[in-house]
């Protein structure tokens, strides 16, 4: 059945109208006109949604001239497993041309961006630094910068937007999961992260990207928002979604943090912890998820956070930093819990954390509420930057 542009606007304007809160990409009639006769790129995911389609999907039906779509890690179409290089392509079901910004370059080059007008970043975030989302944003905006492009972001709520908490980044410790002076959770949607990358010189050079965003309407950092797709192959209930602030840290210790099994970020475990804890589970091969995950084919004993009362999680606006704790004090080998996964110069878990601090202060034997007064000074600054950006009270 084929279908007008009235009627589909009207269709998509009666979605939206019975939506507690409409995420820019839904308010189509604010930024149509304003992306027609322009030759359009786009930094989409599976999370890029109109109603109930792809955001390239519907905007192509409205006869826009998408001529390029960008895809961050795990890739456009959300079919490639977490870490795995992305190669370009094109997309079988609309026949644009896809660059993979998760390969061989992780930036949009000159030639790449020749034959765009605009570009549109149309991504839904999880709200927390190690998130790979917002470094590909920063370097979006780098590129539009340096190549005289505007950005346009349809911006989306923060699922972890109700607390802002954790370590600043230590800059001696920048990578890919964790690229500006934030804390672990950040508390701004991508739109007003954007504009906090422009207003604090974060780009090279202190560059500044030509920037519009789309704001989500009827938003509070304050409301639960629970978003209607995965935003990665491994962050796939809400459970875990709310849960990733705390136990994404996992990944630098020698646990496991559930990749491999079919509710990552929900469970740790490892062997060693056979005779501490009855609970269990067996990472296996899971394509498009974990192809090769820690401990595969082996029991790993530890906790399972599946049944932890969100709404509980929630009202302490903090990160939990009591499972870090309670699985340190009870490893048989305290000496190789935050040795795995090693790069060249720095462990993963400094990388995570912002630095080696936290980790000394849990091998020092500080409570999670003396680790958390240390944390004070820098949130506290971090907020009054903050405030110069927030879109939503």
């Amino acid at each position: 059945m084929k279908i007008t542009l009235t009627t589909f606007l009207c269709l998509l304007l009666s979605y939206a109208a019975t939506a507690q809160i409409i995420p820019g990409a839904d308010r189509i009639t604010e930024y149509l006109d304003y992306i027609k006769g322009k030759r359009i790129g786009m930094v989409v995911n599976p999370t890029s949604r109109i109603g109930e389609k792809s955001s390239v999907d519907s905007l192509l039906t409205l006869g826009v001239n998408i001529v390029k779509v960008f895809g961050p890690e795990h890739g456009f179409r959300g079919d490639v497993g977490a870490g795995v290089k992305v190669k370009d392509a094109v997309d079988p079901i609309t026949g644009v041309k896809v660059v993979s910004l998760y390969g061989k370059t992780s930036k949009p080059t000159k030639e790449m961006l020749e034959d765009v007008d605009l570009m549109i970043f149309d991504i839904q975030d999880i709200g927390v630094r190690y998130f790979t989302y917002v470094a590909t944003m920063h370097r979006v905006m780098e590129a539009c910068a340096e190549h005289g492009k505007e950005l346009l972001i349809l911006d989306r709520p923060n699922p972890n937007g109700y607390f802002i908490d954790g370590p600043i980044l230590d800059m001696a410790y920048k990578s890919d999961i964790g690229m500006h002076p934030v804390p672990i959770t950040h508390g701004m949607t991508v739109g007003e992260y954007a504009h906090m990358i422009n207003g604090e010189g974060w780009l090279a050079n202190g560059i500044k990207c030509p920037l519009k965003v789309i704001p989500v309407a009827n938003y509070t950092h304050d409301m639960e928002y629970i978003p209607s797709v995965n935003m990665s192959p491994n962050i796939n209930t809400y459970q875990a979604v709310i849960l990733y602030p705390s136990t994404c840290l996992f990944e630098g210790t020698v646990l496991s943090e559930g990749r491999g099994t079919l509710f990552p970020f929900t469970v740790m475990g490892a062997p060693e912890y056979k005779h501490i804890y009855t609970f269990s589970f067996t990472p296996k091969s899971i394509p498009h998820m974990s192809a090769t995950p820690i401990y595969l084919e082996k029991t790993c004993y530890g906790l399972d956070l599946r049944t932890v009362d969100l709404k509980r999680l929630r009202a302490a606006k903090a990160i939990n930093l009591s499972w870090l704790i309670e699985t340190y004090n009870s490893h048989p080998n305290k000496k190789i819990f935050f040795d795995y996964k090693q790069s060249k110069e720095i462990v993963v878990f400094d990388k995570l954390a912002g630095g080696p601090l936290l980790k000394q202060q849990i091998m020092d034997g500080m409570s999670a509420e003396e680790i958390r007064e240390s944390w004070k000074p820098g949130l506290e600054k971090y907020k009054l930057m903050r405030n110069k950006y927030v879109l939503y009270k």
